[in-house]
């Protein structure tokens, strides 16, 4: 049921009927990836856009990344690796492109997206190994690229803002690469999520508990919510937090991820990682996404701006 004490924001009322509360499975994510053949590139005024095959992570398939270059851009300029979201069953960094396009043109910066591959195929640690090859590749080739290797940020929607905290507690421990920032939108970081009885009115609209319970068995090829779960599976589940880059997290009090969102903010905060929380009143998952006209969601995607624009010094 819907908590009272977070009715749907105003402005996202008319949207909520596009909100189909749907209940991932295998037929449906293989009907899903189907139809993403339909999804159309939406391009920028500006910027251009290319798709790149890199060497994948070792004995696994290249991967190929979509990059997106503003205008006049100025060598040596800062770069964002974004990852898609999409329960970490669905998706393609083509679904990106109109966030991906203004990040590159507000900012003036380089953006890759990252088409990892999807679960349950391809379980951990696949997609974490295809993004970090992605990000390798970025800093190996900064020159190539005319970015600067030492300002390179990292982000994600949903389960690709999961795949970012990952990727940025792997990058940490293996001291190869230090990416500056991390931008993560409603992320998908605890699978422990779904062994709550009560989610307190979350949940209701886009992804469900039961999708939830469907992406994260999905990924972690095991039940979700166990004792224990891989290392840099989960993100919620490390422990030792210290050393990350600065972080901004977005959520909405309507997302089921929102209390996982709230906890992970306030356990960077509580070890010293600069985070910024944003909280949405009555926003449910994607809701700028599903609601893009309306003034809460481009207030809430140029805070991201702002965040990226602060954190890179641009």
């Amino acid at each position: 049921m819907r908590n009272p004490s977070h009715p749907v924001h105003p402005e996202l009322r008319s949207s909520v009927r596009w909100a189909f509360r749907i209940s991932f499975n295998r037929f449906l994510i293989s009907l899903i990836r189907r139809l993403s053949i339909l999804i159309r590139p939406r391009s920028t005024e500006g910027v251009t856009i290319e798709n790149v095959w890199i060497p994948g992570p070792p004995g696994a398939p290249n991967v190929r990344v979509r990059k997106y270059e503003p205008p006049q851009r100025a060598p040596g300029s800062a770069a964002l690796l974004w990852i898609h979201g999409g329960g970490y069953v669905i998706g393609k960094p083509e679904q990106s492109d109109a966030i991906c396009g203004r990040f590159a043109k507000e900012l003036g910066i380089q953006v890759l997206a990252v088409d990892y591959r999807l679960a349950p195929e391809h379980p951990f640690p696949a997609p974490l190994e295809d993004c970090y090859a992605a990000l390798s590749w970025m800093h190996a080739h900064a020159g190539e690229l005319k970015i600067n290797p030492d300002r390179l940020a990292i982000g994600g929607d949903s389960a690709g803002g999961g795949l970012a905290a990952a990727l940025a507690q792997l990058t940490r421990d293996r001291k190869q690469i230090k990416p500056i920032f991390q931008l993560l939108l409603y992320p998908m970081l605890d699978d422990r999520t779904t062994t709550r009885a009560d989610h307190k009115g979350t949940g209701e609209y886009v992804w469900t508990p039961d999708s939830n319970v469907f992406g994260w068995t999905s990924y972690l090829a095991q039940a979700p919510g166990g004792p224990t779960a891989p290392k840099y599976a989960v993100p919620a589940r490390t422990e030792d937090l210290t050393g990350l880059p600065p972080a901004w997290v977005g959520t909405g009090t309507l997302d089921l991820f929102y209390e996982e969102n709230v906890e992970y903010a306030r356990r960077l905060q509580a070890v010293g990682v600069p985070c910024e929380l944003d909280e949405v009143p009555g926003a449910f998952h994607a809701f700028e996404v599903l609601a893009g006209d309306a003034v809460v969601s481009r207030d809430f995607i140029a805070r991201q701006v702002s965040a990226l624009k602060r954190a890179l010094a641009v």
